[in-house]
């Protein structure tokens, strides 16, 4: 299992999301609340995405920029000094913990990316990887070939970007990749983030997702990183999307 977050709102830097709060995502890699017997650490990497502003602008849109490493986050020496001067007003972030047999090398880190997207997966695909062969033979062989990782989190990336590329809308792409997931592999937990810079949809399958959003900002995490009033915990098998109309909730089966 993994912890991750994805926050939409006025321009705040990277520093104020992965450190700043209580229980903050840096400290949800090594003292996690609710894993639900998917590992007790998140140590095997980590990544923050976020769309740089320029001028005026508010960082949404566009192409994104990454920064992952394959340790703890604890551990990196530039993460802090990079966190405090960065801002944008879309980010998203995860710090992972590695399924048994799955490699641990920067690249099997979320955000994973392509265009102006930001991916990420919480959770587990069950049966790996033989349970998943039918959903990848839809595959392009390229998209396979071209795997970021031999990982579980990888192939669920590029089921949902092949979905985009064929004019699926985010929730559409998102949804219709965890039922046809779900359905191969019973039991997997699929909790998944997708932004753009604009909007971040969201599932919620077998783990947990909490939202907070007021006044123009919404922040969606596996664990909310305060005790601020607002958070209320999505129920299972529900997605969400986030956006400048607001927040909605819809079922997922």
């Amino acid at each position: 299992m993994c912890r991750h977050l994805a926050y939409l709102g006025p321009p705040v830097t990277l520093r104020s999301l992965l450190y700043d709060p209580p229980h903050s995502l840096v400290r949800q890699s090594w003292a996690p609340r609710d894993m639900r017997g998917g590992g007790t650490v998140n140590v095997d990497g980590f990544g923050v995405g976020w769309y740089p502003g320029t001028g005026g602008d508010d960082g949404r849109g566009g192409a994104p920029v990454r920064y992952r490493r394959a340790g703890p986050i604890w551990s990196d020496p530039t993460l802090p000094e990079l966190a405090a001067v960065t801002c944008s007003g879309a980010v998203l972030a995860a710090v992972r913990s590695g399924t048994v047999g799955m490699p641990v090398q920067e690249s099997a880190a979320a955000p994973f990316a392509g265009g102006r997207w930001l991916f990420s997966h919480n959770g587990v695909v069950r049966g790996w990887p033989d349970s998943v062969v039918g959903p990848a033979g839809g595959l392009p062989v390229r998209d396979l070939l071209t795997l970021d990782a031999p990982t579980d989190s990888a192939l669920l990336w590029a089921l949902v970007r092949h979905r985009l590329r064929a004019g699926a809308s985010p929730t559409e792409a998102v949804t219709a990749t965890v039922r046809e997931v779900a359905a191969a592999a019973p039991g997997s937990r699929l909790n998944l983030l997708l932004t753009d810079g604009v909007s971040v949809v969201a599932s919620v399958w077998g783990h947990a997702l909490w939202v907070r959003a007021d006044d123009g900002t919404a922040l969606l995490a596996s664990e909310p990183v305060d005790d601020a009033p607002g958070w209320r915990e999505v129920p299972d098998r529900r997605w969400v999307r986030a956006g400048p109309d607001g927040v909605q909730v819809g079922e997922l089966d």
